[in-house]
């Protein structure tokens, strides 16, 4: 081998060495990092000014459905509409609660009566049932016979004076005797007032009463009564202790109308009087009043 090939495999190898030793020296260098920019280079950026935070409302416990209702109805808003039909519903809840106690007030009253008391009412309503059946078989008999009658002026003629007897009685321009009773109030005590004789002349008329007369004076459909003093007017008149009633009417109607629990009879027990009844076939009511012209009211048919 000559000198030139001995240092061209040396070259070589020098070569070799030296691509190795690169390699190997590139490998043990860091990655290159880029150069940073310098501070002064960089444009300055203006700080963005902090806008203020709006603040948020504090929500606050969270409510309940119970209390939003409460908080709903509560201060209550009232309109003059809504005042107006309170107003109604109150005054129509007061007049149920009236009726509603007097209406208890006689059932309790019903309520602790005996057995015999209550057939004895029940009694009285068929009677008073009775009665106004009859009244129509009669009135639909009056009918029949103006419409059947060969000579209906004549029957037109002869009902008329019957109608114009049996208005008389219940005007009191003419006198009446039939079955009755005879009531006497005796007040030593002086506490018995109109409102309770008014009343027992209430029960006698609802009783089917058709005449009555009250110590000497005729009572009729305008009757009045008042207090005058230790005694009592009727219709102006003024009557005294003791009171003695005199009525024409089916007795055994009358006398247990005046009898019923809480009726006339224990009313007038409760204020310290009594009440004597005595059925009679034969009452005579005879006090008269005088026939008064109606000052306005004329009949239709002239």
């Amino acid at each position: 081998m000559s000198d030139h090939d001995e240092k061209t495999a040396e070259d070589r190898d020098d070569t070799r060495d030296g691509g190795e030793s690169g390699n190997r020296l590139r490998k043990e260098l860091p990655q290159e990092v880029p150069a940073a920019v310098p501070a002064a280079e960089e444009a300055p950026k203006e700080p963005e000014p902090e806008q203020a935070a709006e603040p948020k409302p504090d929500p606050g416990p969270r409510l309940t459905g119970r209390q939003r209702l409460v908080q709903g109805l509560w201060p209550p808003r009232i309109t003059r509409a809504q005042l107006i039909v309170a107003v109604l519903l109150f005054g129509l809840g007061f007049g149920l609660a009236v009726q509603v106690a007097s209406n208890s007030d006689s059932d309790s009253a019903l309520r602790g009566a005996r057995q015999e008391d209550l057939v004895r009412i029940l009694d009285e309503l068929d009677d008073r049932t009775q009665r106004l059946e009859d009244e129509k078989q009669g009135l639909e008999q009056q009918r029949d016979e103006l419409e059947n009658s060969s000579d209906q002026a004549e029957e037109a003629r002869k009902q008329t004076i019957e109608k114009e007897r049996q208005l008389g009685i219940l005007a009191g321009t003419v006198a009446a005797q039939g079955p009755g009773i005879t009531m006497t109030i005796v007040d030593t005590k002086g506490t018995v007032e109109s409102d309770m004789l008014l009343d027992a002349i209430q029960e006698l008329r609802a009783a089917g009463a058709e005449a009555i007369q009250v110590n000497g004076v005729r009572v009729v459909a305008g009757t009045y009564l008042a207090d005058s003093g230790k005694g009592v007017s009727v219709d102006g008149n003024k009557i005294n202790a003791p009171y003695r009633f005199k009525v024409i009417g089916k007795p055994q109607d009358l006398e247990p109308a005046l009898n019923i629990p809480g009726g006339v009879v224990q009313t007038l027990e409760k204020e310290q009087a009594t009440a004597t009844i005595e059925r009679s076939t034969d009452i005579v009511v005879d006090a008269l009043r005088a026939a008064k012209r109606p000052d306005y009211a004329r009949s239709s048919s002239q």
